[in-house]
């Protein structure tokens, strides 16, 4: 039942915005007849990473009167990338909920060429799931550059040195799991076109993991909420650590991201040694008193802030953390709920010249298997053969107070 239901329940986008913006594109609202694709939009690909692109699609019932999700946009063959989202917001219309350039512009970007070596640029567009490590793991760098070594519980892991800052002399590091550019497979869409599930049969990652995975993906799309559901369990022979989470960049339609604000409820913070590299130093810093402080309940507003940071020592709410992202001047805000108690950090990607904030929610803080953290719980999760872990985050649609 693969390629068959594809065929059958798929539905490739064929009009998206055909350069990489920050900021709202006015739409007509739902109701309005649709208007016919231009010849750029014609061109936007069938497939991405040699699997077909999936959207999921609901007719809007509000009559523009409430929030509410009209589409999901799904790369199978680039591991699961939830690659774009597009809402209904009164008053303005149709608005893209992630920054990401069109399906004819990505196609040219997540090619697999040197610069996409390791699926790289899945995690600068879209929202990429990261898997079996979010963030940024350091070691013994090879002479070669292109590999590192660590070690997890006495067991040494070999990764590959896929990423570093842009300084000279940068040290090179292993960066955002090893699917970002994986297939997809046992695809199966459900019958009302609602829901997509698919299996990403890991394996050992390629050699640098410890035991065998799989991973199952579940994303939904309802009126009122977007869920995600990552199951992944160890179906090899040996222990392994296991870290989960994703990596979005959540438009601000109104493109003015200074009166944009952010609620982050944490009460640390992770030092780095600066913004470039982005290393942990070990210390845990409280946010109060400081500007890294996003606990009120309103948020605060970014201004001129940049952010690159891991919060953490989150504060769960009737069995969830919320991360809120709220837009005044486009009416528009957004809850990113974490529903699993393994979601230790958030990390928080927030550049000044950009009107996009990228919310990471994740088990583990950044290099989890260094000596830095002097054996604290990292977040890495330890899965025994037989093992499983869930990840589960829903976001949902809400309009600020005046």
């Amino acid at each position: 039942m693969r390629m068959s239901v594809i065929r059958k329940h798929t539905v490739v986008v064929l009009a998206v915005a055909s350069i990489f913006t920050a900021g709202c594109k006015q739409a007509a609202p739902p109701d309005q007849a649709a208007k016919p694709a231009s010849p750029l939009a014609l061109a936007d690909p069938m497939e991405m990473g040699g699997q077909k692109i999936v959207k999921l699609e609901r007719k809007p019932t509000s009559n523009g009167t409430k929030p509410e999700f009209l589409s999901a946009t799904i790369l199978p063959g680039r591991g699961m990338n939830l690659y774009q989202i597009m809402a209904n917001i009164p008053g303005k219309g149709s608005v893209e909920v992630f920054t990401a350039p069109s399906l004819a512009e990505a196609a040219t970007i997540l090619n697999g060429n040197e610069s996409d070596s390791y699926g790289n640029k899945s995690f600068s567009l879209g929202g990429a799931f990261l898997v079996p490590y979010p963030n940024r793991i350091r070691g013994q760098v090879s002479s070669d550059g292109k590999t590192l070594t660590t070690a997890w519980h006495g067991k040494t892991l070999t990764l590959p040195a896929n990423w570093k800052g842009k300084l000279s002399g940068a040290e090179p590091h292993a960066m955002h799991g090893l699917i970002l550019a994986r297939k997809t497979e046992d695809i199966r869409i459900s019958p009302d076109g609602s829901s997509i599930t698919g299996v990403i049969h890991a394996g050992n990652f390629g050699g640098y993991w410890l035991s065998e995975t799989d991973l199952t993906v579940v994303i939904s799309l309802k009126d009122d909420a977007v869920e995600t559901t990552i199951t992944a369990k160890n179906v090899g022979k040996e222990p392994e650590p296991m870290a989960i989470g994703w990596h979005p960049y959540f438009n601000l339609p109104s493109g003015d991201r200074k009166q944009a604000r952010l609620h982050v409820p944490a009460d640390v913070y992770a030092e780095v040694n600066n913004y470039d590299d982005v290393f942990p130093t070990g210390k845990l810093i409280p946010v109060k008193g400081t500007p890294y402080d996003f606990n009120a309940p309103g948020g605060k507003p970014l201004g001129d802030q940049f952010l690159d940071d891991n919060f953490a020592h989150l504060k769960f709410t009737t069995g969830q953390v919320v991360v809120d992202i709220s837009d005044p001047a486009a009416n528009y805000g957004i809850h990113i709920a974490g529903l699993s108690k393994e979601i230790k950090t958030v990390q928080v990607y927030a550049p000044k010249e950009k009107s996009f904030i990228a919310v990471e929610e994740q088990y583990n803080f950044g290099d989890p298997f260094s000596k830095v953290w002097k054996g604290m719980d990292t977040g890495m999760v330890t899965l025994k053969p037989g093992q499983s872990t869930t990840w589960k985050v829903r976001l949902q649609l809400f309009t600020p107070a005046k």
